[in-house]
């Protein structure tokens, strides 16, 4: 598929773009067009429809959601597609796969790790933002772009048929794992009921809050405003904060085979804590903010299940580069989970006191 087809597509001429490979990302192909008389910027994308298979749902999600923010609050800054020819969101090239073409935010940077509380303080605050802003809009109106993402149940569930018909070998090599998850299966349970409460709120979440989703300002170092917007979509407030415990509190990734590095940085946990509630504080009901240190454990031990999970069904999910490299992963997320609930008295009384102070 030539370049030309599909700048084509959304009335724009090849001679005058230039494009090329942009950003980090693992599941889509993203490119940087700059028109060459003027050195505008346009971030152009062709979604992994393997990954998400109703891509239509992700542009709807989108359109319903700046549709929102237009009425409610046109300053906002929330990145919208820019439409084809034939005034659609998506374009389909031969082949089946869509593309989209999205702002691009100039004076702008992301990164991969979280080296400051300060940061991780700012881009919650976002995450929060968008999360209030888009309150008075129904939920349910939104489609799941990825059903069942952080249906813990489900994962639990998984883990367990994965058992089933999995090799001797591999059992016996994860049988540690096997015993802490399968220790673990309160936390599914534990999930379960919480969500079904009347207290908690289905609400439009960004539902992949890793540090490389947020904008950050050149000139400030603040955190301007969420982008990678695929998984905007129905869920409840445990996914975000959950997702931001998992990947800002520890000094090193789940790539992290030394065990011993793995800890929880209760600076950067409040950090965390401290800008997601300066903004969504008032907005919870009180049933939700009772509960959300449970974020943390259920994110964690997810992702614990899910890692394993693809090591006992030989690594047909997640990419390798080792063999074992998932079971490690496992071990990595199942000791940062140990050492959040080493911690969870204070990190209880912490966020008391957060809310206390966001609500004087």
């Amino acid at each position: 598929m030539g370049l030309n087809q599909v700048l084509d597509g959304f009335g724009l001429e090849d001679a005058s773009w230039e494009c090329v490979e942009f950003g980090s990302g693992h599941i889509n192909n993203t490119y940087r067009l700059t028109r060459k008389q003027t050195g505008e910027n346009l971030l152009l994308q062709r979604i992994n429809h393997f990954v998400f298979k109703e891509p239509e749902a992700i542009a709807g999600n989108m359109r319903i959601a700046a549709d929102h923010l237009e009425a409610t609050d046109p300053d906002y800054l929330f990145l919208n597609a820019v439409k084809t020819k034939e005034g659609k969101d998506l374009w389909y090239d031969e082949e089946g796969f869509p593309w989209r073409i999205l702002p691009f935010i100039d004076n702008a940077y992301s990164m991969d790790e979280v080296g400051e509380a300060g940061q991780a303080r700012s881009a919650a605050r976002q995450f929060a933002i968008l999360t209030r802003k888009l309150a008075g809009l129904d939920a349910s109106l939104l489609k799941p772009t990825i059903p069942d993402f952080h249906n813990l149940e489900l994962r639990y569930r998984q883990f367990r048929e994965a058992l089933e018909t999995a090799g001797e070998n591999r059992k016996k090599e994860a049988s540690g794992e096997i015993g802490q998850c399968s220790n673990r299966a309160h936390l599914a349970e534990e999930y379960s009921r919480l969500i079904v409460h009347p207290g908690c709120k289905l609400r439009i979440m960004h539902h992949d809050t890793k540090i490389n989703n947020v904008l950050f300002d050149v000139e400030s170092g603040e955190a301007k405003c969420p982008i990678d917007l695929d998984t905007l979509m129905p869920g409840y407030i445990f996914s975000d904060l959950g997702d931001m415990v998992r990947t800002y509190v520890s000094p090193v990734s789940e790539e992290e085979t030394d065990l011993s590095k793995v800890a929880v940085r209760d600076e950067f946990y409040e950090a965390l804590y401290d800008g997601y509630l300066s903004e969504m504080a008032a907005e919870l009901s009180d049933f939700e903010k009772q509960h959300l240190s449970f974020s943390g454990k259920m994110l964690l031990y997810m992702q614990a299940l899910r890692f394993l999970t693809d090591y006992l069904q030989g690594d047909v999910y997640y990419k390798i580069h080792y063999p074992g490299q998932n079971l490690d992963r496992s071990r990595n997320q199942l000791k940062l989970l140990l050492e959040l609930e080493k911690k969870e008295v204070s990190h209880i009384q912490l966020i008391e006191r957060l809310l206390k102070k966001y609500r004087e």
